[in-house]
């Protein structure tokens, strides 16, 4: 049986998922608030610091884990304190220009959790294709043009915003799924800590291996 090491392997934060999905986040989020949001607001720089912290901190968290555990296990809340922050802010932004917050059962949600989308311009697409699908009224194209003169002008959207509405739904649904991968790391790292401690504990128990070797 090896030897404990004192630094475990550490750092493969390139692997995880919930790595891959904030970046995603990160990156469809730049792309959202250039769009979308003045580029001068306060709001913009807070919504991209927030998604990139979200990011950032996951990394520095594995990074971290070869000496600390108590730190990786920080971080990585730290970096789901950033993305809740950021749902928030895009609930906002819907709800302050009266666009609608897909309901929990929309069937759009599992449709795009489905396309497993590796890049901000898979995501744009997909919006591009609910767009067309949808129209800018939100009516599924399939009820026909009866039930689509049935709705008011009023009630019609314009293009910028039917985008705005289907982009912000993407990225919450975006950000729910990497809550959910974090809630999930933040578990399992909290019940390693607990199981076997943190590098202090590593460390007296690497020294008594050392000196029970040497003693025989």
């Amino acid at each position: 049986m090896e030897p404990e090491p004192l630094i475990p392997k550490h750092g493969g934060y390139r692997k995880l998922k919930s790595f891959q999905v904030a970046q995603l986040v990160y990156d469809v989020t730049v792309r959202f608030c250039d769009r979308y949001i003045e580029k001068r607001s306060r709001t913009h720089d807070q919504m991209v610091q927030a998604a990139r912290s979200g990011v950032q901190n996951i990394a520095e968290g594995s990074k971290a884990s070869g000496t600390s555990k108590k730190m990786e296990l920080k971080l990585t809340n730290v970096a789901r304190a950033s993305l809740e922050e950021l749902r928030l802010d895009y609930e906002d932004y819907l709800r302050q220009r009266g666009l609608e917050l897909w309901a929990k059962d929309d069937p759009r949600r599992k449709k795009l959790v489905a396309r497993r989308c590796a890049t901000a311009g898979e995501v744009a697409e997909w919006v591009k294709e609910v767009h067309r699908s949808y129209g800018h009224d939100g009516l599924d194209g399939q009820n026909g043009p009866e039930k689509r003169r049935a709705v008011s002008k009023q009630s019609i959207p314009s293009i910028k915003s039917g985008f705005a509405e289907i982009a912000a739904n993407a990225a919450l649904i975006l950000i729910g799924v990497a809550c959910a991968l974090l809630d999930r790391q933040i578990l399992a790292q909290a019940e390693t800590f607990v199981e076997e401690g943190g590098f202090t504990e590593r460390l007296y128990r690497v020294r008594t291996a050392r000196r029970r070797h040497v003693s025989r």
